[in-house]
């Protein structure tokens, strides 16, 4: 399993796989043939299908400007993973080479079937039955575990996410206005805090607070903003929001907030490892519902729950979102994506709140690689219409004539 640093990353907006992926492509295929002054690029599968929505073809010919361009919305093919692309350079009409990109969720490719050099494998266990084995026998908390594998620079990098997490919310409760695209959506993250903010039920306020940050972060990877992968940008929702409330409005100190990003980024990167974090591959379960995972075992972390709670919690935030598609309407991140983070992080706080409780209770008969195990499962079973295609479900119930005319272009 490679490092968090793979998992947490920076970049800009609306999704990971289809616009900070491509931007990766468009930046290696350039290093590789500098001098080319012509590509034509190929995208397939999902890449395709939302393609025009997730802003894909704008970062392709904004990182290669200012070479020549030609690129090809491939709507019938069905590669074997359904974010692929090809990209061919040219030099004076004569071809260089032809690459093939795959955009397997969170910014991440592989490049002609081989993952990046960098991307080494730094941690020996792969399951998180493995790890909590091993954190019994050594007597480790899951973010010790963490901090023992990785790099001297680690600490510093998860500031740095920490940093950019907590600039995604402020950023996107500063603006107001409409979110660019023809669904037209009006912000509304402003609206959500100022009503939390008059709230006189503290459990309300609270909830409604987390909700206005998942709408803030959202609306600002939405719009093409930066925002952090989460594990993706379509759920970048969640954990800001988590991380926004417990500095700002709980006043948790800052290394235990970057303790429990250490344990959350645990389990997103084993979600990653043992299934999939793209909803092109295994639907809104493998984004939304792994933030959820994600969140749930921060929050956990954040209360110096026990490492079983904190996998309780984050098994309970994946398995109530098994069977989740991912349909967005016209190919943008924005419907049901937006409300799906507001949703999806109050379920984390519950999740967490539940399993702290529950584990005093009995012990759990369900564990996380369990539920990891069976999203995989689940995921090849959701039909490809399901599956960040628009093709299907939301996308083509909700009204978005124009949307869905301009996706046919």
């Amino acid at each position: 399993m490679q490092t968090i640093k793979e998992l947490y990353k920076i970049g800009p907006g609306p999704s990971s796989s289809h616009t900070f992926g491509p931007m990766k492509a468009s930046q290696d295929v350039l290093a590789k043939h500098p001098d080319a002054d012509h590509f034509k690029i190929r995208l397939m599968g999902s890449l395709a299908l939302t393609g025009k929505g997730h802003l894909t073809d704008k970062i392709i010919k904004k990182t290669l400007r200012p070479k020549e361009i030609e690129i090809e919305f491939d709507f019938n093919s069905r590669p074997e993973h359904p974010n692929t692309m090809t990209i061919e350079a040219f030099k004076d009409g004569k071809s260089l080479g032809i690459h093939e990109y795959i955009s397997i969720g969170g910014g991440k490719i592989i490049i002609d079937q081989n993952k990046p050099a960098d991307a080494r494998e730094i941690y020996p266990h792969t399951t998180l039955d493995d790890i909590q084995a091993y954190c019994r026998k050594n007597h480790l908390r899951l973010d010790e575990y963490v901090s023992s594998i990785e790099d001297k620079d680690f600490d510093a990098y998860m500031t740095k996410i920490y940093k950019a997490m907590i600039q995604s919310v402020r950023k996107g409760l500063s603006k107001t206005g409409t979110l660019p695209g023809s669904l037209k959506l009006d912000r509304i993250a402003y609206a959500l805090y100022e009503s939390a903010l008059s709230c006189d039920v503290e459990s309300d306020k609270n909830a409604l607070l987390l909700q206005s940050y998942a709408y803030a972060a959202s609306e600002q990877n939405a719009s093409g903003g930066i925002v952090v992968t989460a594990p993706t940008m379509g759920s970048c929702g969640v954990m800001p929001a988590l991380v926004y409330h417990y500095s700002e409005d709980l006043h948790y100190p800052k290394r235990i907030i970057l303790n429990a990003l250490k344990t959350a980024g645990l389990i997103g990167a084993l979600i990653q490892e043992n299934a999939t974090i793209s909803g092109a591959k295994a639907g809104c379960q493998a984004e939304v519902g792994a933030a959820c995972a994600m969140g749930a075992a921060f929050a956990a972390s954040c209360q110096r729950l026990s490492n079983e709670q904190v996998e309780c919690a984050a098994e309970i935030g994946l398995e109530h979102h098994l069977g989740l598609t991912c349909d967005p309407v016209g190919g943008y991140v924005m419907i049901p994506c937006i409300e799906r983070n507001a949703v999806a992080v109050t379920r984390s706080v519950d999740a967490a709140r539940l399993a702290k409780y529950i584990r005093n209770v009995k012990k759990n008969r369900v564990s996380f690689d369990m539920v990891v195990k069976t999203m995989n499962l689940t995921g090849k079973k959701l039909p490809m219409e399901l599956k960040e295609t628009s093709l299907d479900g939301l996308a083509v119930v909700v009204p978005a004539e124009e949307a869905r005319k301009k996706l046919a272009k």
